[in-house]
């Protein structure tokens, strides 16, 4: 049995009663899905976790380096403004690793979440040394 767009069949479970058909409002009617900051936060957090480890491995860290934290503001426009605040190795080129960085996280948001990104603003909290800087200079 097929239905038309907008309907809903509900059967309890015989074959042999017909089946109950409600009609439901126009999308437009029915109302939003919301995509709450917190969340939105969360997925770019995520993303920007999993960017980090592609673009930019950090050396294993004694101290522990603290994973990247993020932060959004979704617009009633559908678009959204994130944040990132994140480690990065050093030495690296940092503004080619940072553009795709942003670049990762602003499409792995969208693709999850429908939102537009706008803007993605990246903070680096600190440059971790690798081994070989830490040996020291070389005269």
């Amino acid at each position: 049995m097929t239905t038309g767009p907008g309907s809903v069949t509900f059967t309890d479970g015989d074959a042999d009663p017909p089946a109950q058909r409600i009609e439901l409002p126009p999308p437009a009617e029915r109302g939003a899905t919301v995509i709450r900051d917190k969340a939105v936060g969360r997925i770019a957090a995520r993303a920007a976790r999993v960017a980090q480890s592609q673009r930019a491995a950090l050396p294993p860290d004694p101290g522990g380096s603290a994973p990247p934290s993020a932060s959004a503001a979704v617009h009633h426009t559908g678009s959204v403004r994130v944040h990132l605040d994140l480690d990065l190795p050093y030495p690296i080129d940092i503004p080619l690793v940072c553009e795709r960085i942003q670049h990762d996280v602003a499409e792995q948001v969208a693709r999850l979440t429908g939102l537009r990104v706008g803007e993605v603003t990246l903070t680096v909290r600190r440059l971790v040394p690798s081994s070989d800087a830490r040996r020291g200079r070389v005269r």
